[in-house]
């Protein structure tokens, strides 16, 4: 059995081939964590492979630490060429790429089975490439500099240490770092030039690492101006990804689309949610059909665009496409629909003119009038409410609601504790006008009072079944 510097042979193959399935393993794992759920996109498993070196990373530096250390208790200080000493750490870095490249592959065959979404960039692997030889240098310096037993634990939790401080701590880190921003977010896309800048930063700070610990145990200058290249190399990459700018627009987005009765419209990674999206808005559209409020087209933006107002046009918002996201976007947008009410008894109002939006039973409120109001609101028709609520959309929207426009009288409101005032006084809304009173369900109007108009039909009603999603 030949002996390799105190690691024998036989030894280094079972360490490394328990290395490449445990990387493996890892990777796959922390990868499908990182996929944002639903995201039918090449660049999401950009991402999720990248977000992998978070665990991958520290495993491959401590492995790379062990093999530093048996290998400096077997060395004694004896003299080293170049080859022999770069030799054992070349081979951990081709185990740890080999886990990488099965790790991307059993993603690939995975992604490659449904119609993907924009493209896979290859510099992104690259990066992710070169962020695990990062980790490995790094784990072999320390192993080498410090050949504890305790050391491998030592440089995987510092590795992860560092990392993470990076990626989370200061604004230039995540630059440095193998990382990129998460969650993806499908609407910004990835930039194929950052990626090629911090490509060239990751292989020269790692061979600038490498070869500068060998030229220090060889003792050869040629290793040391090889280091010093490496340095320059790294120093270039630093200064480009610190010096252009960071992308800040949307990409532009061919959206894929889904029309009836109206039009839902999504990011085309996301598609496979507009079954799911049409049926939920379909339902507030209808609510909202013949009033201020009423749209005929949605559309998916990110939330940090704030797109101008189109007439029947309004914007969601849908981050994943986990359980319940239909709910979830619908739920934001009903909420946004009105402003907040606060703590006073106009929010009481509020809350039962959103939940019919939602579908949701309407809620009793903590004050007697709030009771009442949602009693006199349930006897309506949703014909009627949506008259209803055309005739008091701005008081609606404006946080202006009060017992007068549910059926109570005019003098109500001073004897159930001003419930026209919000917090602190604050009148939510103008006096009660005459002829705008209206009356509880089954008592007949008095003369002058407006109560909801006659019959009006939803546009969308009844065109058959939902086609297929398109593009």
């Amino acid at each position: 059995m030949r002996e390799q510097g105190g690691v024998s042979r036989e030894e280094l193959q079972q360490s490394g081939l328990m290395a490449v399935a445990v990387l493996l393993v890892l990777g796959v794992v922390a990868a499908w964590s990182v996929l944002v759920p639903g995201v039918s996109a090449w660049e999401n498993i950009v991402v999720a492979v990248i977000g992998s070196l978070r665990l991958t990373g520290p495993v491959a530096a401590a492995f790379a630490a062990w093999v530093a250390v048996r290998r400096r208790r077997g060395t004694r200080g004896g003299a080293m060429s170049p080859w022999q000493a770069v030799r054992a750490p070349l081979a951990i870095l081709v185990v740890a790429g080999g886990a990488f490249t099965a790790t991307v592959l059993v993603l690939a065959v995975r992604t490659m089975i449904t119609e993907q979404a924009g493209r896979l960039l290859p510099s992104g692997l690259v990066m992710g490439a070169a962020g695990l030889a990062l980790y490995v240098v790094i784990g072999w310096v320390i192993g080498w500099l410090m050949p504890w037993t305790i050391t491998p634990a030592l440089a995987g939790l510092g590795c992860y240490s560092l990392f993470t401080w990076l990626c989370q701590g200061p604004a230039w880190g995540d630059r440095l770092a193998p990382a990129t921003r998460e969650p993806y977010d499908p609407f910004q896309g990835l930039n194929a030039a950052a990626f090629t800048d911090q490509t060239l930063w990751l292989v020269g700070i790692s061979s600038a690492l490498l070869l500068g610990w060998a030229a220090v145990v060889t003792r050869q200058a040629l290793v040391l101006a090889a280091a010093l290249i490496a340095v320059l190399a790294a120093g270039t990459g630093m200064a480009r990804l610190f010096t252009e700018p960071q992308p800040v627009s949307a990409q532009q987005v061919v959206y894929s689309c889904q029309e009836w009765p109206i039009m839902v419209c999504v990011h085309p990674g996301m598609r496979a949610g507009l079954p799911e999206l049409g049926s939920e808005f379909i339902k507030i559209a209808s609510r909202l059909a013949g009033t201020p409020g009423e749209f005929s087209r949605v559309e998916q933006h990110p939330r940090r665009d704030s797109p101008p107002a189109s007439a029947g046009v309004i914007a969601i918002h849908v981050d994943d496409l986990a359980a319940g996201f239909a709910e979830k976007a619908a739920d934001e947008f009903v909420d946004g629909l009105a402003a907040r009410c606060g703590s006073g008894p106009a929010s009481g109002y509020r809350d039962i003119v959103t939940a019919w939006l939602r579908g949701e039973p309407l809620p009793g409120g903590p004050l007697p009038e709030h009771r009442y109001a949602a009693a006199w609101f349930s006897g309506l028709t949703d014909v009627q409410r949506r008259d209803w609520l055309r005739l008091h959309y701005a008081d609606f929207t404006d946080c202006r609601l009060q017992s007068t426009h549910f059926g109570g009288q005019a003098g109500q409101t001073s004897q159930t504790g001003q419930s026209g005032q919000g917090a602190g006084g604050a009148s939510t809304g103008p006096e009660p006008r005459p002829g705008t009173v209206h009356q509880a369900p089954g008592v007949p109007p008095a003369p002058g009072v407006i109560t909801p108009t006659g019959p009006w039909r939803a546009p969308f009603a009844e065109r058959g079944a939902p086609p297929s999603p398109r593009g």
